[in-house]
């Protein structure tokens, strides 16, 4: 058990990690191989990766041998059985009474905090560094996503896309997609793995790529070091095409101005890209602004007639969840509203939605922690496309 870590104990809040009866020869991943081979620890190592990442060929084995996700899942508690459990979180019933005549299409949007900035530059001063291990804080990431097992992933601060993500999505049956910061910060820190970037993954039997763009954004212009990538996918039940968009704007207050034009150069690009919004839009996004901030109402007042799905939550479907990430740093408490999924409100629904964790639950030292992996919070939605496509806007 970390030190100075509270163990909660377990209640029916809790998702226990069951302890699997070990098979012959099983021992932890770092250094054994399990009936899976390890999938963990097969990964690629990240200092290969980083300086020869241009010309990485993944082996035969990582791209063609599927993982049976239990299995993934759980090597990842083998790893994790010294950590607290995570606190369960409920899925809120958001449907009015519009009967769907196909499965759901569930997106998850999340920032998982790139490792070189939780170790070197973000300056978390409540989280032990022994909590940031990459061997277990990278099983957390995946603990996560397979309890919610998205359709289509939507992840920034990615920067361990070629040794963790990219191997062993694609061997779950994700086509994956990594577009990163032309001068990522994570390149300043030493020892790091890479540049950061965005990720976008989608289930190859749920969906065919029908067009994929990597948009480098720009302000006043310019180009910035921000990024989005946006795929039209045709969803192979119903026929229809969508747009699945992925950024992270720029950080900090005082950026304000340049946000909002990033943002503007994003929805310029979408607007192009789904033909005037005659494609069904979501966006997924770390916008580093509150909604109170110009970009937010960019998006609230656009032509493509967007609406921010978390907003259902609220009691009158008009109010953004209180926060979304959650952190103390040496300037204090930083508690915000920065992380969206923005959809097409005239061509999808949103069936549900994934509550956030209470502040009892975070906790008191906040995030990342022993028990999160991330300072921001995943969100999660159903979506079902609207049965009367052709409505007018």
């Amino acid at each position: 058990e970390p030190k100075g870590e509270r163990r909660i104990p377990p209640s029916p809040l809790h998702i226990p990690r069951s302890k699997p009866a070990e098979a012959p020869g099983l021992c932890s991943m770092g250094n054994s191989t399990s009936r899976l081979y390890s999938a963990l620890a097969k990964t690629l190592s990240g200092s290969a990766v980083s300086q020869h990442q241009d010309c990485l060929e993944q082996p035969d084995s990582a791209r063609l041998d599927p993982i049976d996700p239990k299995d993934l899942l759980e090597e990842c508690q083998i790893v994790l059985q010294k950590r607290p459990p995570r606190f369960q979180r409920d899925f809120v019933d958001l449907k009015k009474n519009t009967a769907s005549n196909h499965r759901p299409i569930r997106v998850m949007q999340w920032n998982i905090l790139a490792q070189a900035l939780g170790e070197g530059k973000d300056n978390f001063v409540q989280c032990p560094m022994e909590a940031l291990k990459w061997e277990e804080r990278k099983c957390l990431i995946l603990e996560e996503i397979l309890a919610y097992k998205p359709d289509i992933l939507c992840l920034q601060e990615v920067d361990h896309y070629f040794d963790t993500f990219e191997p062993l999505l694609s061997r779950l049956g994700y086509q994956c997609t990594f577009f990163p910061k032309p001068w990522s910060p994570c390149l300043d820190v030493e020892q790091n793995n890479g540049p950061d970037g965005c990720a976008l993954f989608f289930l190859k039997d749920r969906f065919e790529l029908i067009n994929s763009a990597n948009i480098r954004l720009t302000a006043m212009k310019l180009k910035t070091n921000q990024v989005a990538i946006a795929q039209t996918l045709k969803c192979n039940e119903t026929g229809r095409l969508f747009c699945i968009a992925v950024t992270h704007l720029k950080a900090r207050t005082g950026w304000e101005r340049f946000r909002s034009a990033q943002g503007c150069d994003l929805l310029q690009n979408l607007k192009s890209i789904t033909q005037g919004a005659k494609i069904p839009l979501i966006i997924c996004g770390d916008f580093n602004a509150e909604p109170t901030e110009e970009v937010y109402r960019e998006f609230s007042n656009s032509s493509l007639n967007l609406n921010s799905a978390y907003k259902l939550l609220s009691p009158d479907g008009q109010s953004e969840p209180p926060y979304t990430t959650w952190k103390i740093r040496p300037s204090g408490e930083c508690r915000h509203t920065l992380d969206y999924i923005w959809y097409s409100q005239h061509a999808l629904n949103v069936n549900s939605a994934l509550g956030l964790l209470t502040e009892e639950q975070i906790g008191p030292n906040r995030l990342p922690s022993f028990n999160y992996p991330s300072d921001h919070l995943s969100l999660v939605c159903d979506f079902s496309f609207n049965q009367d496509p052709d409505r007018l806007l």
